[in-house]
């Protein structure tokens, strides 16, 4: 099979097939399944698995979610909502979390079950965001397990809507072409 032809794998659980804005960009090799919904101009990338099985995954507009991540939830009180305008870096596992708004979670960072990341916040490269930490609006924490290191300038507010749109702008129409 040419790789051209290769499409995302979408599959149903129990009946529920995952809903998916007719602008989003699925690399091929990439796993949805179930009850996952995601927005208008986001991303999934290469061999990302979002898997919306035992509860459910909202993935907000202009979101990207990069290569190898797995998004995952948890049996009755265990959704994942990612927001508007979020990157997930490369090899992400967020699991039974709520990332909002305008949010970056760097390249191989961990947000697990009943963590929150406010709003205009970045979770940086390698963190452990451990179960039910709540990082504030506007602040950037590092490390295992994460704390709070400083809060979020004004470079990196613009730096985190410049990641989305580069995505957007840049990178989703080569590989549409």
């Amino acid at each position: 099979m040419n790789p051209s032809e290769r499409g995302p794998l979408i599959l149903p659980f129990r009946g529920v097939l995952p809903r998916v804005h007719p602008s989003v960009y699925l690399a091929p090799d990439c796993v949805l399944t179930g009850d996952v919904e995601i927005g208008e101009g986001s991303s999934v990338w290469y061999y990302v698995v979002a898997r919306g099985d035992v509860n459910r995954i909202r993935i907000g507009r202009r979101t990207h979610v990069q290569d190898l991540s797995v998004v995952h939830v948890t049996w009755k009180t265990g959704p994942t909502t990612i927001g508007d305008d979020v990157t997930l870096g490369h090899a992400c596992v967020v699991h039974a979390a709520t990332i909002h708004d305008r949010s970056l979670i760097g390249m191989r960072a961990v947000v697990l079950d009943g963590a929150e990341v406010g709003p205009d916040s970045i979770v940086g490269a390698n963190a452990l965001v451990p179960p039910g930490m709540k990082i504030p609006p506007g602040k950037v924490a590092m490390g295992v397990p994460a704390k709070i290191v400083r809060d979020l300038t004004d470079a990196d507010r613009r730096w985190i809507l410049e990641l989305g749109e580069r995505y957007a702008v840049n990178t989703i129409p080569g590989y549409r072409d």
